[in-house]
């Protein structure tokens, strides 16, 4: 039972290209749980695959130089939020680290989310999802979508001119549709910034 359990694992894993991030869950289908776990086991051993957190596997890419690479942070996010069917929004220092407007890359990342509360560590890092209502998750565009939670995570009164500045030229940049529905959605401190893009 168990070999056959990792041979369909390895299929599947090998039919996907590097990079991609697997759950326990896409190989429970046909198997039992404890079957999956062991050849999870011996494939992460062989370097098949990657354990980067509790029940998350990545086929891991093969760089020349480096060797076996992790995908990035953002790409097992992402894998995170579409097997929750979830949308999410990064916020706090994560979003000021996105939008360039500081070098300091959090341990804790925090994303809001329409699913559940959680935490998941990789590796030394812990991503936060934290619970929220619908209309903050509601934006459209992913750069006033970062300048909206940036902004808030600074505060009011508390933002420096150059921040500003530097907002409002990478807010230029968004798709002018997406920036004006974002703009209805956000405090009227921000709004305020954010109207000096159009």
């Amino acid at each position: 039972m168990s070999e056959t359990t990792e041979y369909q694992i390895l299929s599947k894993v090998k039919k996907a290209k590097r990079g991609s991030v697997f759950f326990i869950e896409n190989f429970l289908a046909k198997n039992n749980a404890e079957a999956v776990r062991k050849s999870l086991e011996r494939l992460v051993k062989s370097g098949e695959l990657q354990r980067v957190a509790t029940g998350i596997y990545v086929r891991p890419e093969k760089d020349p130089v480096l060797g076996f690479v992790s995908p990035s942070i953002e790409t097992i996010i992402r894998a995170i939020a579409k097997r929750d069917k979830a949308r999410i929004v990064p916020t706090g220092i994560y979003a000021l680290n996105r939008l360039g407007l500081t070098s300091q890359v959090p341990m804790n990342i925090s994303y809001l989310t329409d699913a559940s509360a959680r935490k998941v560590k990789i590796g030394k890092r812990t991503i936060v999802f934290k619970r929220t209502s619908p209309k903050n998750l509601a934006t459209q565009g992913e750069i006033s979508t970062l300048a909206i939670q940036a902004l808030r995570s600074i505060g009011k009164d508390k933002v420096k001119e150059e921040e500003r500045e530097k907002i409002i030229q990478l807010l230029k940049k968004e798709n002018n549709n997406h920036l004006q529905h974002d703009i209805r959605l956000a405090p009227e401190w921000i709004r305020q910034i954010l109207k000096q893009a159009l």
